[in-house]
């Protein structure tokens, strides 16, 4: 039987492997965790180390599910249910600390419920009067109750039991499938609300995106699941060519003048340019793509929209 585990940190990292943490990554690895104070650490050398060093996979939001591989001390060898990955068929593989989760069978977390999703870069979970847990963009907790349209707060079921959001920061769907179908302009504009936030290798929020987390982010505020890494996202969707791009596709680079491996993804904006996470030491932005080193390295487009 499958032992299932939910977040109960605002954004786990999931790790390459138990040891790859730093001394410098100690906020991100406790509980709490401290997401920020991690953030703001980092020197640009620091964040670019998790890359060059291949020190992160990815990252999970509170309230999400993540199923055991195998239990090695104070860590758990994990998959993310909803990313899909090339690398293990059932999600995305990695470590994370056995602290920042929590079992699921102890939760009330009912997935097939209405849920609540933050729609604002960054929200507030609330207990009571007071603010207790900054939380991501695309954190999703099913309702504890019915919302009236009039009240200020929603009530929602959390790895730490009932709590409340503000009704501003959230849409709420009966369903994944009564989110409704986008444009690739939606696609655009919601990404567009990121820009300036600075690179993370291997994020997932809205604290930081990676290229590729920040396009399967986008779509996912859209139910629309892509693959979590830019080498499998190129793989799937539907083929574009390059005179027929639209605002809201994905543009794919790859290394040896765009026939090598893919090594970086950004949603086309329109007008040659393209909404992208660039690297380590720059914010998400919006560039040109030709006359730029992403020209010569292009390699194919795919929408999914």
């Amino acid at each position: 039987m499958k032992k299932e585990y939910v977040v109960r940190v605002p954004v786990a990292t999931i790790w390459t492997d138990r040891d790859k943490p730093r001394e410098i990554d100690q906020p991100a690895i406790s509980y709490p965790a401290y997401i920020k104070k991690w953030l703001e650490n980092m020197t640009t050398a620091d964040r670019k180390s998790l890359t060059d060093e291949n020190l992160v996979q990815t990252q999970v939001l509170y309230g999400q599910v993540v199923t055991l591989i195998e239990e090695k001390s104070d860590w758990l060898h994990v998959y993310v249910n909803d990313q899909p990955s090339s690398k293990l068929n059932d999600g995305y593989p990695g470590w994370l600390p056995k602290s920042q989760v929590i079992k699921r069978s102890k939760t009330e977390m009912r997935y097939d419920a209405p849920f609540a999703v933050i729609i604002s870069p960054k929200a507030w979970l609330i207990d009571g009067q007071e603010k207790f847990l900054e939380l991501s963009y695309q954190t999703r907790l099913p309702l504890a109750k019915e919302p009236n349209e009039d009240e200020e707060q929603v009530s929602v079921n959390t790895p730490h039991g009932k709590l409340k959001l503000n009704h501003a920061d959230v849409t709420i769907y009966s369903s994944e499938s009564s989110i409704p179908k986008p444009t690739g302009v939606d696609l655009v504009k919601s990404g567009e609300v990121f820009k300036e936030l600075p690179y993370l290798w291997g994020g997932m929020s809205g604290f930081g995106f990676d290229c590729s987390g920040f396009t399967y982010s986008i779509h996912r505020a859209w139910g629309i699941t892509i693959p979590r890494d830019a080498s499998d996202q190129e793989k799937t969707g539907s083929s574009v060519d390059r005179k027929d791009l639209m605002p809201g596709d994905l543009v794919y680079f790859a290394k040896e003048e765009g026939k090598g491996n893919v090594y970086h993804v950004g949603i086309y904006y329109g007008n040659g340019q393209m909404l992208h996470a660039p690297s380590a030491g720059k914010g998400i932005e919006i560039v040109p793509i030709e006359h730029t080193k992403y020209e010569k390295n292009y390699c194919s487009a795919r929408r999914f929209w």
